[in-house]
């Protein structure tokens, strides 16, 4: 119900409330946009995307957010190679899936027979193949349960140090605040727990990452690990089957996505027996970002699945 949004995604955080309220996401690769300001969880994985009613909307801020910043150079450096001439809403294009190669990976679309997921997605990859993309199915990415294993692919012993060295900049870079890092905010819940409802949530994640001491051996090796499962995964996969894209339900990919700062759009699908929305994203490489939007540009506009959220009276 907003004209414009922007979601902050470190895995999964733009891809999942986009499917589940049928708007459109756009995840960039990181570095296409500038996190200064945004509070940090991991700076390899990070990135300010756009949630909008349509792709067009999405694109058209997404054409806004991009570009070196000098409070976040590094990364916007990197990836200012990627951002087009002319800049994104030349690529809505009505014919954007002809000639395109769509991966079906295996391990995502594990929807019972005869559900309205699995019969409105079937017909979702039949479209795709009707607007003139060429459709490869049974694919796999490599070491993928591996890959979706948070608690043993590495990420839960490098995202916890980065959490608390990027926090701690962030906070101490603060005009004013009342607290100036990670271990201030601990004492504060401490001493505010029914305030910050200590007895529900806790913080054993602010405990974990406190107790780490900064990127060392183990964090090194951590991400090592993670480039690699990502490089021997979807980017080898792409590569090798020269895809486009490659097709998933909502954000079941968003941890292959995310541990390669690879980017991608999710666009509204249907709607599940009891009306929840569901999505589809289109997945892809670093920069891959005008096919991207070639792709859910044209299954938008083919499908226009989006109905306009109402307000449901309530007689008491």
């Amino acid at each position: 119900m907003a004209a414009v949004t922007l979601g902050t995604e470190t895995d999964g955080s733009i891809l999942c409330p986009s499917s589940l309220n049928s708007v459109v996401g756009i995840k960039p690769t990181v570095g296409l946009t500038s996190r200064a300001g945004v509070v940090p969880i991991s700076p390899r994985q990070d990135t300010v995307g756009p949630i909008c009613r349509t792709v067009a909307d999405a694109v058209q801020v997404l054409d806004a957010i991009v570009g070196y910043d000098s409070r976040d150079a590094k990364v916007t450096r990197a990836a200012s190679k990627y951002i087009p001439p002319g800049g994104y809403m030349q690529f809505l294009k009505p014919d954007g899936l002809r000639g395109k190669r769509i991966g079906i990976p295996n391990g995502f679309f594990n929807f019972p027979n005869g559900t309205v997921q699995q019969i409105v997605y079937q017909q979702l990859i039949d479209t795709v193949r009707k607007q003139g993309a060429t459709v490869i199915e049974n694919l796999d990415i490599a070491n993928l349960t591996v890959i979706q294993d948070v608690l043993n692919n590495g990420e839960q012993i490098v995202l916890p140090a980065e959490f608390k060295s990027s926090l701690n900049a962030y906070l101490s870079d603060l005009l004013y605040s009342p607290v100036r890092s990670l271990a201030d905010i601990i004492a504060f819940n401490d001493a505010h727990p029914i305030e910050e409802r200590l007895k529900d949530f806790g913080q054993l994640v602010f405990l974990v990452a406190e107790n780490t001491t900064g990127i060392g051996r183990a964090e090194r090796a951590a991400i090592r690990r993670l480039n690699k499962l990502s490089a021997d995964g979807l980017e080898k996969l792409m590569a090798e089957k020269q895809l486009d894209a490659v097709v998933t339900p909502n954000d079941s990919i968003s941890t292959v996505l995310a541990i390669g700062g690879m980017p991608a759009i999710t666009v509204p699908a249907g709607y599940g027996g009891r009306g929840v929305p569901f999505g589809v994203c289109f997945g892809g490489l670093k920069g891959y970002e005008p096919r991207l939007i070639e792709m859910a540009y044209a299954f938008e506009q083919v499908t226009m699945v989006r109905k306009v959220p109402k307000f449901l009276s309530t007689t008491f």
